[in-house]
């Protein structure tokens, strides 16, 4: 606030008359022409805005190339760097999955090739089994052959024998029997020729 040389000086209110005092406070409100008034707020100052227009083209083409050579070259750089590395890590899940699907075909496949093994083991092994157990069985049979062959054989030795033998029983007996009837010895041949006879 302005306050007047008059007002400062007769600051003493009962030292002023009256009429002095409307004065001087019409001094003190006045403001002399030699002080300029209160300027308005400077941006809003029409008298300067074309220096005010000249400063914010000059700032606003250094904050352009400001941000043209550095700002904007660093994000680009970065996005191009993240693409990069974006596009690496799809090739690297994309050759990944192509490795782990052939992974899963050789697996797939050697698990047939090892169920078609197992499948042709097993079926050799029956087969030989098979084989085996006919081999086995021939062998009985054939051996069973030899023993039933033999005991035939035995029985008709035995058989024979038993009949040569009973020839001889049946004279034996036949000469005893006559000689226990007519009480006297019977002539050997003739109890063979009755015995043959009588067969």
């Amino acid at each position: 606030m302005f306050t007047a040389t008059a007002y400062a000086q007769t600051n003493d209110p009962a030292a002023t008359p009256e009429g002095d005092l409307e004065e001087t406070i019409q001094e003190a409100i006045e403001v002399p022409a030699s002080q300029p008034a209160e300027s308005a707020f400077p941006p809003f100052d029409t008298s300067t805005y074309p220096s005010q227009l000249l400063w914010l083209a000059i700032t606003f083409g250094l904050f352009y190339l400001f941000l043209q050579k550095v700002v904007l070259p660093r994000i680009g750089g970065i996005l191009e760097v993240r693409r990069d590395r974006i596009a690496q890590d799809l090739d690297q899940a994309a050759r990944m999955r192509e490795e782990s699907d052939a992974a899963v075909a050789a697996y797939e496949q050697d698990l047939a090739e090892a169920r078609m093994k197992a499948s042709a083991i097993a079926n050799t092994a029956r087969d030989k089994a098979k084989a085996d157990a006919d081999a086995e069985q021939r062998k009985a049979e054939a051996a069973l052959e030899v023993r039933l062959t033999e005991a035939e054989r035995r029985i008709a030795s035995i058989k024979d024998a038993a009949m040569s033998d009973v020839g001889v029983i049946a004279e034996e007996t036949a000469a005893a029997i006559v000689e226990e009837m007519i009480g006297a010895k019977v002539d050997k041949r003739t109890v063979s020729s009755a015995v043959a006879a009588a067969q």
